[in-house]
């Protein structure tokens, strides 16, 4: 599996699955297949698939480490722009369809709805995180730096979710929600249980050395 997701074609590949969300969409649109109402079918569609992407990029450490494949690591910056795509995706939507690209009627959308407030600021913590997922971003930022900023994802994660359930609560219907919920909440889990353990092994040999000592 290592050897498969470090040849040369497997980016590409990665790159265009993930862009069938959106080809699907594009289709809909051209051949008038969205349902009755095909803006809230874009809205709600490029919404979904933004916190499915948010789900994959926090699924990817788990999966190296339990399967330890430690390819999958290089595509998780890739995956996180495409989260990134389809949440510019989901706020183009909204911007057009609903408030017909007024920025004032937009910007006071947001202030009065809380759930849109919500969901806004989840797409403005996102920006930086898609604006440094490159080479030269980590080494101006330095390893350290970027990783702390990159961590905001796991508040995305929290906004984004409670965007969502927000945004159901109005035809109460809260199965999805928390479907999402119960994997954000095993992926932020396993994380929270991996740092407890590496913080409880002994710090190496000279640790080892130490004890052998007393």
């Amino acid at each position: 599996m290592n050897a498969l997701l470090l040849n040369k074609a497997a980016k590409p590949v990665v790159f265009l699955l993930a862009l069938l969300p959106f080809a699907w969409l594009a289709w809909g649109v051209f051949t008038s297949n969205l349902g009755a109402n095909p803006a809230e079918y874009l809205i709600r569609s490029s919404g979904d698939w933004t916190l499915r992407f948010i789900c994959i990029v926090l699924a990817v450490t788990p999966l190296r480490v339990a399967t330890k494949t430690p390819a999958l690591a290089r595509f998780r910056r890739m995956l996180g722009l495409f989260a990134y795509f389809y949440v510019c995706l989901h706020l183009l939507s909204y911007g057009f369809f609903d408030m017909g690209l007024d920025l004032g009627d937009i910007a006071k959308d947001i202030a009065k709805r809380p759930f849109i407030l919500v969901g806004f600021s989840a797409f403005v913590l996102l920006t930086p995180l898609a604006a440094t997922s490159f080479n030269r971003a980590i080494k101006a930022l330095g390893v350290k730096h970027w990783q702390t900023l990159h961590r905001l994802v796991y508040v995305i994660a929290g906004l984004g979710l409670l965007h969502f359930f927000w945004m159901r609560a109005g035809k109460n219907n809260f199965g999805e929600p928390f479907v999402y919920a119960a994997i954000i909440a095993v992926l932020l889990g396993w994380r929270v249980f991996n740092a407890l353990r590496k913080a409880r092994m002994p710090a190496g040999p000279a640790h080892a050395r130490a004890q052998l000592s007393k």
